[in-house]
């Protein structure tokens, strides 16, 4: 389950917006936050594309994106 609070705080730590990065990704701004409010899912290239431009770690990016408890 993805954790909205990690991916908005690693967000932030990178100086970044949700709408810097949905910008970045080529996503609407409202998609991308309907994928955070988990109205739809974010896809494997999208999730890659996610820890290449905030720069995640591989212990992050599960943190984030495969979370035991839902935010």
């Amino acid at each position: 389950m993805l954790s909205v609070n990690e991916l908005r705080a690693e967000i932030a730590r990178r100086g970044e917006t949700v709408k810097s990065v949905s910008c970045k990704m080529g996503m609407d701004r409202a998609t991308f936050y309907r994928k955070m409010r988990g109205v739809s899912d974010f896809t494997r290239a999208e999730i890659q594309k996610l820890v290449y431009i905030l720069g995640l770690s591989n212990t992050a990016a599960m943190k984030i994106f495969f979370a035991d408890d839902v935010a």
